[in-house]
């Protein structure tokens, strides 16, 4: 009690003590918890799940990155009790004013030199981790130039979106820890933009295609001829499964297996695994026929062995990367439509698009993917409301449907039936 006087410490023993009773009773926080200290105890927790396999590997990673980085700039040294609702949706606009995105396309806004300095030593920071988590040993400190226009791109929403999950997680962990009462739950997220996923046209795909086989031919050294052909039937297999990264990082020679379809047409089924789960997709034989490419050049072919690695046989880190935005550039199509450079996860989405033109049944095409049904219609409505134009501008003035005569129609009967008959046929081709 800080005091030597008997009647005074007993005395304010018995205020501490009504305090914390009515704490209790009322639900309020007898502790005080600052939010970096609680954003570390909800680390650990997902560190934990790493190690068990329930959560990603990397998931950690990005969760430290943002709960010691824009988080804890924000509230950091806050009590989580003083957490309100000013706090919670607050957040945008102070991470838009605050922080510096990678893309123009979200608009700009004038820096100061000071703030302009700020953002160009987190870009070398991290860069150098970057380096640093890739084997690469950092001689010198990498430096990174002022903007001389002195602007800088606004944080994007999906960026912001992210953030504010980890933010929301981390509240509801101290409401399990029953650090905050539970009206501190912050479900409601602020609106913001969200932005469709990037994915290849037919068109391009062919152009890739066609580039991809150009590009390996244009160098002569074996190491990049190796790593060329490789890249070149990843992307193949990626845009012919709609695998995920993380998936084809995982993949083994012993998860790939023939099979054949109820017709006895060859197919081949995949165990994929990533982002803590695990399914089985089936692929058209061209898909086998990637795989068998890659096999006769790899050093690693045993079962055990990861399908995708480097020239050495070690597994690839990054999924060739730099190769990928090498053959992009190359082809003219690095960057999509909402001017966002292209990566890996477009050959999904590619795949996602492709296949819901051809008419897959967006539940089939869902557990294909590993994904939900909602996320499927979220991210690739767009793809129905172009296949079916002529039905959502019906009665429209200039879109009259023409009035088919009896030939026509006896025609397009005979023509249905051929189709019918050749569907199954179609679904085994190549996409080219």
């Amino acid at each position: 009690m800080k005091t030597t006087d008997l009647d005074v410490a007993r005395e304010r023993a018995f205020d501490q003590d009504a305090d914390i009773r009515f704490r209790l009773k009322h639900d309020v926080p007898v502790f005080n918890h600052p939010f970096r200290e609680v954003g570390r105890e909800y680390l650990l927790t997902q560190e934990a799940r790493a190690k068990r396999g329930e959560v990603s590997a990397a998931r950690p990673k990005k969760v430290r990155a943002i709960i010691e980085g824009a988080l804890d700039r924000y509230v950091g040294s806050t009590q989580v009790h003083l957490i309100g609702d000013d706090l919670w949706g607050g957040y945008p606009a102070w991470r838009r004013e605050n922080g510096a995105g990678r893309h123009r396309r979200n608009g700009v806004r004038e820096v100061s030199d000071k703030m302009a300095q700020v953002f160009a030593d987190e870009e070398a920071e991290r860069r150098t981790k970057t380096q640093q988590s890739l084997g690469i040993r950092v001689l010198r400190a990498i430096q990174v130039k002022l903007s001389e226009e002195r602007t800088v791109p606004f944080i994007s929403d999906s960026t912001i979106r992210f953030e504010m999950s980890i933010f929301g997680a981390v509240m509801n962990y101290a409401i399990k820890k029953r650090y905050v009462p539970a009206s501190q739950r912050f479900d409601d997220r602020p609106k913001l933009k969200s932005m469709r996923r990037d994915e290849f046209t037919l068109e391009e795909y062919r152009k890739l295609h066609t580039v991809g086989r150009k590009w390996i031919r244009k160098t002569d050294k074996p190491s990049s001829t190796w790593h060329r052909t490789v890249t070149y039937n990843m992307i193949l297999i990626a845009c012919n499964t709609g695998m995920r990264p993380a998936e084809m990082k995982n993949l083994r020679w012993r998860d790939i297996m023939p099979a054949k379809d109820r017709d006895g047409r060859e197919i081949v089924v995949l165990f994929v695994q990533g982002k803590g789960k695990s399914r089985k997709l089936v692929a058209p034989k061209s898909v086998g026929d990637y795989l068998e490419r890659i096999r006769v050049i790899s050093k690693a072919t045993q079962l055990e062995d990861r399908v995708f690695t480097n020239i050495t046989g070690k597994p690839a880190r990054t999924l060739y990367n730099y190769l990928i935005g090498d053959l992009l550039t190359e082809a003219n199509l690095r960057e999509g439509t909402q001017g966002v450079p292209r990566s890996t996860y477009c050959f999904r989405h590619t795949y996602a698009t492709l296949r819901l033109q051809e008419g897959v049944d967006v539940y089939f095409l869902a557990e294909q993917m590993g994904t939900s049904v909602h996320m499927i219609e979220q991210h690739y409505g767009h793809v129905n409301t172009i296949k079916h134009a002529d039905r959502v501008l019906q009665g429209m003035a200039g879109w009259e449907l023409p009035q088919p005569d009896d030939s026509k129609a006896r025609s397009s009967k005979a023509a249905a039936a051929h189709d019918q008959s050749k569907r199954g046929k179609r679904a085994n081709l190549r996409l080219l």
